[in-house]
């Protein structure tokens, strides 16, 4: 395989055919090449000739050959100065002699290899101009008619003109435009290597010509300033000249090569030239400018006229200049620079060619379409002006631009309550001060308030003291608070309060405040190169280099370099190019008088057949170039013209697809909005076609017979490719595939007019990206998983009547969220004022109805946008969607959406990235609100670079992602540019070691991993650094000891790092390659979203946000929440079959939370962030919940993790639907809810979180739909389109009222509790995951209720145990615990420890585990007839107890002395409250004593009334008491009276076996006005149901509805009591 890295440092294994080399082998050709060829030169030179009969190609002569060869006559060393300054002050010398510049094929480097690395390699996707190598005066410069460009040569600079004008010839390869512009235009396709100078063309004649004018008089007096009149300054000018290598030959002649050595552009053959890097200083700021290989073989084939500035006035919007030398990377990162040009002799000859003569093969005139610009290039040159002019209103010395420090965010939230819990603790280091400054105050408080107060304990005279002078940074983090906000509203606080950390800052000045991300003065003067800084961008595509091999005939040369040149440009052979060449092959066979290679003059007027064959085939170069650029554009007003193209062919096809499809066609489709304007239109159906390469063609007209002048201006045009399946490509006909449809392979879509608002016209290349069948049939099976970049799959279209530009852009049709049908989008058209009076919020919806987008139309529509009422930033969202292409009405939108804060647009960025695909171009608003954000957040440049990046791999959109992010880097400055530059740094040695770890085996994974993290630790040795996680995290080393990975399938790895800040503490992260986790990334911003909505309604749900973001193809980093583990191990502590129990989680939780107090805290938690999981992951569909993906941590908050399944994309187990349930809440979870195993109000508590919690989410529908929307063009595999999106349209209930979504989410609680196939789900998860680990680690508990381990040297050795009696305990449940006395050496009192008969099997089993050699004890059987829980029971398992502790301590010291033990006898914070046996356990409450008409409980009510029906809602009752004192199956029924015949009877269901009923449920009175009702009365009772006995009753209440406002809805409880009942 040979490896070959392209410029950009992308590394590509691709296969190595015939003609293809390894680079090291390649470099070692060169290298031989180089020497040989130098040695020819050092023989012909000395007998070259000023004859130029050996050229093939000949310049038309005006002059005389001794005129044009009078100043090569000139004896430069008899010359005196009065006769060089006469003879320049000569007018009549050299007035009519012209140097004679090639144009290097328009920035093409046409060797053997793609032109990706190129500099300024044009696009065949993009229409960039392809300028030529250096400015020219014509047509290459950035000049005023004022500003001559000045050449550049080795030894200084050169003098003014002379007063006549005259300038004296020299090598015109160095030239350079005398006005710089202010940025550099972007060059599409790979980015810009290091600017490289190759070593011009100045023989020794020429160096004593200039050297003899530099002593003139005539320059002494005219030309002291022309140092500075090239561009900035005379050092500056000199820095350009690079330093020739001695000895370097002239090359000034044209005989000095053979006729055809032109072509031979095998890179592998050229000398490799020597480059230097030059700046040159323009306002403050570096700027390199290339230099130019002299003679570059194809500036010979396109050599064009020179025109002067005067005869051709400068275009203002020229595209600057770039790099014409191709760089590739070797293996070690090193460059590797080749020059792809010969010294074409004949190219400083001041020989003017004539444009009036066009003989073929007697040279080749100025090609007008090479020369005119192009609508692309432009817009990048206005993108780059508007970048400039963005980059100006954000001055460095702005401090609230450019603090050059993170800023804490910021979120809103409305306060829940009035109790104690708004008044935080908060601690403030200062430097002045050795102990911090602590106290408490409100979170409303601003955090001015804070710095005042704290600065009282420091200064006393507060007068002198300017607070606003003052921050307050947080410990541990890189971020500083808002001193305009309050406390409680920073992100950080609410995290401390979240989790019940001590809220710790630390106060600074500004003066003393690091501010080492602020951009400088140098930062607002330097160049907007687009290029320039994205050096480490991978690109999706492959490149190949080929090049023949051996000796081979001219002709075959000439061949084999035209199909390098082919296979360069992505493969594109177009029919003039394959017809040439076959007249090429065949002219060398026909009759001549001479042979070619000796000579070209033609004889008796002819030219010779080979000559004509040469002239065709360069003509078609020509137009191969010009298909990389565009034809002049045109207005479409009043034009009627029809809308039609021809469809040529379709290039570089894969080999695969030729075997499995026989014939292909394109369906042709124009829409606008996501809707077809015209029919769509298909091809004819063809097959393939080679001859260099595969192709497809068709050479077919299409037409829209729709005029141009009604097209709305961003109407796109959209190629779909697809093949019909070739039904042998198996080796045997398949009825199957007989049948089946024709696949579709790729597409690519279009708009029609460029940003100038112009119909542009031409052909052109556009690259088709593949669809999902297209990669795997031309992947085909190999076997290979490896993932290899993409090929390049050209679509050739154009000519026709009018030949229509298409750039390559694409639209994606987005879920019509409004199910309106036609009548309804008409209706609402037809009333879009009353819809703007007063329902404002439904503008997109108006829009989407607009029945015409036709030119005629659209200053109605914008009139009518432009006097809406202003949007709320998350409204205007919808309005970039896909289907609002109007260029205004998406500018409107931006301009909305700027209202929103920095913090708030931090949520909405992955969307609003997204949405840059749908700008129909570069320029736009959306592009520059994103901008000039970044500019002055550090916050946003920060995520939005990591967007970008991750973007930029989009191989339909990467280019536009890869403007973008080039703007965004030179905006930044350098240091943030620099910052960012560590963390991709970083993320590539983390994932080259993940990568390594992943592949290594079980056993050599630990090795792998510590190799591998010796590099990472010597990166931080070399620098601190902030996680692509938050810029505010900064790392300065690892801590080894704590690193370590997964064993799950990715085997991610675990990253302790050291925080920088000595305050701060340890920071964990997980670093993931092999997975996408874009899904993960788009799953927790929607769950973040949800929660600033519940914060800002005053509902806390204690929802756990932890960071994620994805670096990359396939890899990312997640933050690590601590004092967390997954379900699945805290189940596994009671056996494989843990999940099917109740009480693990309860007792994990009192483990880490032994005080009441601290468990009855963590249960709240629980409580709340259990409801808001049930919720979150029930609107968004997340599946593939097993136990392993839901995780607790030790205060209570229960939160899911890996979100690889969402959207209701279930994970299949077989043909098993694993996710049956709605979502996850099992008995284990309604046991710490309960509070134990009988339901309470504490879930009627959760119950109303989870409806509150949706009820409010659903208030947000149109939001949450808008981002999954906008989030379908990003390539995630389960959101593709509608169907996905129709999942959360229906699980939010958008139709139905807030009653009826609560009993609708009620049911769901009902049926996920009663599921049983979610504990199986966790079960055969438990399975799977079964290992033999013996056991944990140290870092984790040996035993479920100890948190900690213990040893024997900690503890003391134990001389005695025995069970020492037995106590009754609630807790909540009856049960038994076993007091055990334990004496220690060293102690005289004995110590007592209180253990239940499951830990001590858990001990037991354990030590099984630890010493399966060893002969332990037998444990006493679990197994009892009858009730387990009585004093009998207990009273046996105590002698049996007895017994086994004592065989065990009389076991062998290997035993006897483990940590396991030693950890099992110590004691733990239950034990030090029940120490002292006399203490009396807590009696539980006894059950309630039969009652004889008693009545106690409430109930809670919904009562309202609407559209002439009343609605009264059973929500829940609590506390009801039965007759016999065991637990009621209670239900409701109600009556409207009076109601003498019952007709006013409904009942609810009932609930089973419960005190504290939860129905909402809804009973409905239909029929019945205000007026009735106010003379009724509501009776209510509550009754349980017996199935041996008569129903009896609990209690009830009557209520008369004439006390209620019925015009609005009444939530009460209300006292049962013992009313008669019906």
């Amino acid at each position: 395989m040979a490896q070959i890295t392209s410029g950009n440092g992308f590394k590509l294994d691709v296969p190595q055919p015939k003609g293809v080399v390894g680079k090291e082998e390649a470099l070692r050709m060169e290298e031989e090449a180089l020497a040989k060829l130098q040695r020819e030169k050092r023989h012909t030179f000395s007998a070259s000739t000023s004859s130029s009969s050996s050229d093939l190609i000949v310049f038309p002569e005006t002059k005389k050959q001794a005129e044009k060869d009078k100043f090569r006559d000139i004896d430069v060393d008899k010359l005196t100065n009065e006769e060089l300054e006469k003879l320049l002050l000569d007018e009549n010398f050299g007035a009519n002699s012209r140097v004679s510049r090639p144009s290097s094929l328009l920035g093409f480097n046409l060797s053997a290899s793609y032109p990706g690395g190129h500099a300024c390699s044009s696009s065949p996707f993009q229409s960039s101009q392809w300028t030529p190598v250096l400015p020219t005066p014509s047509s290459s410069s950035v000049s005023t008619p004022t500003h001559q460009p000045a050449p550049v040569f080795p030894s200084a600079p050169f003098p003014k003109p002379f007063q006549n004008g005259f300038t004296p010839t020299m090598s015109p390869f160095m030239t350079m435009s005398a006005q710089q512009p202010s940025f550099m235009a972007f060059t599409p396709i790979q980015p810009a290597a290091a600017m490289v100078f190759p070593q011009p063309t100045v023989d020794p004649e020429m160096a004593k010509l200039f050297d003899k004018i530099a002593s003139t008089s005539e320059y002494l007096k005219n030309g002291k300033s022309a140092s500075t009149d090239l561009d900035s300054s005379k050092a500056g000018t000199a820095s350009l000249a690079p330093h020739p290598p001695p000895q370097q030959p002239a090359v000034t002649e044209s005989s000095s090569i053979s006729r055809f050595d032109w072509l031979d552009l095998d890179p592998l053959t050229k000398r490799k030239a020597e480059n230097e890097e030059a700046s040159l200083a323009s306002g403050g700021a570096a700027q390199t400018v290339p230099g130019v290989p002299a003679g570059d073989p194809w500036d010979a084939v396109l050599e064009t006229e020179g025109n002067s500035s005067r005869s051709s006035p400068p275009l203002e919007a020229k595209a600057p200049q770039s790099v014409r030398s191709q760089h590739r990377r070797a293996s070690t990162g090193a460059a590797v620079t080749r020059s792809h040009s010969l010294n074409i002799p004949g190219t400083s000859s001041p020989h003017k060619p004539n444009n009036q003569d066009k003989g073929k093969g007697k040279g080749l005139v100025k090609n007008a379409t090479l020369e005119e610009q192009d609508a692309q290039n432009l817009e990048v040159v206005a993108f780059c002006e508007d970048v400039a002019n963005l980059r100006s209103k954000f001055p460095h010395g702005d401090m609230s631009s450019n603090p050059g420090y993170v800023l804490s965010p910021v979120i809103t939230q409305r306060d829940s309550g009035g109790d104690n819990s708004s008044s935080v603790k908060v601690s403030i280091e200062i430097s002045e001060s050795q102990q911090p400054v602590t106290f408490t105050c409100d979170v409303s408080s601003p955090v001015e308030l804070l710095i005042s107060q704290t600065l009282c304990w420091v200064h006393d005279d507060l007068d002198q003291v300017d607070f606003s002078s003052y921050l307050l940074k947080v410990c541990g983090q890189e971020e500083v608070l808002q001193n305009k906000h309050s406390l409680g509203s920073h992100e950080y606080v609410q995290n401390c309060r979240k989790w019940e950390n001590e809220i710790t800052l630390q106060l600074l000045s500004h003066s003393t405040m690091r501010r080492d991300l602020a951009r400088s003065e140098e930062d607002d003067h330097s160049l907007i190169d687009l290029e320039k800084h994205l050096g480490q961008v991978d690109r999706p595509f492959k490149e190949n280099v080929t090049r023949y091999e051996g000796p081979t005939p001219v002709v075959d040369r000439v061949v084999q370099t035209m199909k390098n040149l082919c296979c360069a440009l992505d493969e594109v052979e177009t029919q003039a190019i394959t017809e040439a060449v076959k007249r090429l092959r065949h002219s060398v066979n026909l009759p001549r008088t001479r042979s070619p290679k000796n000579s070209n003059t033609p004889t008796n007027g002819h030219t010779s057949p080979v000559e004509e064959s040469m002239a065709l085939l360069t003509q078609a170069v020509y137009d191969l170039a010009k298909l990389y650029f565009s034809p002049p554009s045109k207005e479409a007003s009043g034009t009627t013209d029809h809308l039609q193209f021809t469809l040529f062919a379709l290039h570089g096809i894969p080999a695969n697809w030729v075997s499995s499809y026989e014939k292909y066609f394109l369906m042709c489709s124009l829409t606008h909005n996501g809707k077809n304007l015209f029919k769509p239109v298909q091809s004819k159906r063809v097959g393939t076609y080679k001859s260099f390469f595969y192709h497809i063609k068709w050479d077919e007209l299409i037409n829209f017979p729709i005029a141009v002048a009604v097209l709305p201006l961003e109407s796109i045009l959209s190629l779909s490719l697809f093949g019909v399946l070739n039904q042998n490509a198996s080796g045997s006909p398949d009825s199957n595939k007989q049948r089946k449809a024709p696949e579709l392979l790729g597409k690519v879509s279009m708009p029609l007019f460029d940003f100038r608002r112009v119909l542009a016209r031409g052909s052109r290349l556009l690259c088709l990206w593949t669809s999902a069948q297209g990669a795997a049939a031309a992947a085909g099976t190999t076997g290979n998983r490896k993932r290899v970049p993409a090929e390049r799959i050209v679509l050739q279209v154009g000519d026709a009547a009018h030949r229509i530009c298409l750039p390559f852009i694409n639209t994606i049709q987005s879920f019509q969220k409004n199910l309106l049908k036609r009548a309804d989008h008409q209706l609402l058209w037809d009333h879009r004022l009353h819809c703007r009076k007063d329902h404002p919020s439904s503008l997109p919806k108006v829009l989407a109805s607009v029945p015409s987008w036709d030119w005629a139309s659209i200053a109605h529509i914008h009139s009518l946008l432009h006097h809406w009422p202003t949007l709320p930033p998350v409204t205007a969202l919808e309005m970039l969607d896909s289907k609002f292409a109007d260029t205004e009405v998406r500018s409107v939108a931006v301009s909305w959406i700027e209202k929103s804060s920095d913090d708030e647009l931090a949520d909405y960025l992955p969307q609003l990235v997204q949405a840059l695909k749908f700008e129909c171009h570069l320029k736009n608003a959306l592009i520059m609100f994103l901008l000039s954000r970044a500019q002055g957040n550090i916050n946003i440049a920060h995520y939005l670079y990591w967007l970008l990046k991750d973007a930029v791999q989009d191989p339909a959109w990467g280019r536009r992602y890869e403007r973008v992010l080039g703007a965004l880097l030179c905006l930044c400055g350098a240091k943030l540019r620099a910052e960012l530059e560590k963390q991709t740094h970083l993320v590539t040695l983390l994932g080259a070691v993940a990568e390594r770890v992943r592949q290594a085996g079980g056993s050599t994974r630990q090795v792998a991993l510590q190799e591998g993290l010796e590099n990472v630790q010597n990166f931080f040795q070399r620098n601190s650094c902030r996680l692509p996680l938050s810029p505010s995290l900064v790392a300065k080393e690892l801590n080894f000891k704590a690193c370590s990975f997964f064993n799950s399938n990715a085997v991610p790895l675990k990253l302790a790092l050291v925080n920088a800040d000595p305050l701060g503490e340890e920071i964990n992260v997980m670093f993931k390659v092999g997975e996408d986790l874009r899904q993960d990334m788009l799953a927790l911003q929607m769950i973040r979203i949800m929660d600033r909505i519940w914060l800002q309604e005053g509902l806390d749900l204690r929802i756990v946000n932890f960071k994620c973001i994805s670096t990359g193809k396939d890899k990312g980093m997640v933050e690590l929440v601590p004092s967390s583990d997954t379900l699945r191990k805290i189940q596994v502590e009671y056996g494989v079959t843990g999940s099917f129990k109740d009480k693990p989680l309860a007792e994990w939780l009192r483990k880490y939370n032994p005080a009441e107090d601290e468990y009855e805290k963590a249960s709240e938690n629980f409580i709340y962030s259990c409801a808001g999981c049930c919720v979150a992951t029930y609107v968004l569909g997340i599946c593939d919940r097993h136990n392993d993906n839901i995780m607790l941590r030790s205060t209570g908050h229960m939160f899911h993790i890996d979100f690889g399944k969402f959207l209701g994309h279930a994970q299949m187990f077989g043909s098993f639907k694993r996710d049956r349930a709605p979502f996850v809440l099992t008995s284990d979870m309604a046991y710490v809810i309960n509070g134990g195993e009988r339901p309470t109000s504490r879930f009627q508590l959760f119950v109303d979180l989870c409806c509150q919690a949706y009820n409010l989410i659903r208030k947000h529908s149109g939001l949450f739909l808008n981002l999954l929307s906008l989030m379908t063009s990003s390539g995630l595999p389960e959101l593709t389109g509608s169907q996905d999106l129709k999942y959360v349209f229906d699980a939010l209930q958008p139709h139905n009222t807030d009653a009826e979504a609560t009993i609708f989410f009620t049911r769901l609680i009902e049926s996920s509790l009663g599921s049983v196939a979610t504990k199986f789900n966790f079960f055969i998860h438990n399975l799977a995951q079964l290992r033999f680990s013996g056991l944990p680690a140290n870092d984790e508990p040996i035993l479920s209720f100890s948190p900690k381990t213990y040893t024997l040297k900690q503890e003391g050795r134990i001389l005695h145990a025995s069970i020492f009696s037995f106590q009754k305990r609630y807790n909540p449940d009856k049960h038994y615990t076993y007091v055990v006395r334990i004496l220690r050496e060293g102690q005289n009192e004995p110590q007592f420890v209180f253990r239940t008969f499951d830990e001590f099997q858990e001990l037991h089993n354990k030590l099984t585990i630890l010493f399966p050699l060893w002969k332990l004890p037998g444990f006493p059987n679990k197994m009892v007839l009858g009730r387990t829980h009585i004093k009998e029971v207990a009273a046996k398992r105590k002698l049996e107890l007895n017994n086994y502790v004592h065989n065990l301590m009389r076991s062998s010291t290997e035993v006897t002395q483990c940590d396991l033990i030693y950890t099992f006898f110590h004691p733990i914070a239950r034990d030090d409250k029940t120490e002292g046996l006399d203490a009396t356990p807590k009696a539980p409450e006894p059950p309630l004593s039969p009652t004889s008409g008693r009545v106690e409980g409430e109930v809670k009510l919904s009562i309202s009334y609407r559209n002439s029906t009343l609605f009264i809602m059973v929500m829940h009752i609590r506390d009801l008491v039965s007759e016999d004192g065991t637990d009621p199956n209670p239900y409701v029924k109600t009556y409207l009276l009076p109601d003498p015949h019952k007709t006013s009877k409904r009942k609810t269901k009932i609930s089973r076996k419960t005190r504290n009923p939860t129905f909402n449920e809804m009973l409905v009175y239909s029929g019945y006005s205000k007026e009735t009702l106010g003379l009724r009365e509501l009776q209510l009772s509550v009754l349980s149901a017996e199935s041996l006995r008569e129903n009896y009753f609990l209690g009830g209440i009557t209520l008369r509805l004439k006390d209620f406002d019925l015009s609005k809805e009444t939530v009460k409880w209300y006292k049962l009591t013992a009313v008669p009942y019906f």
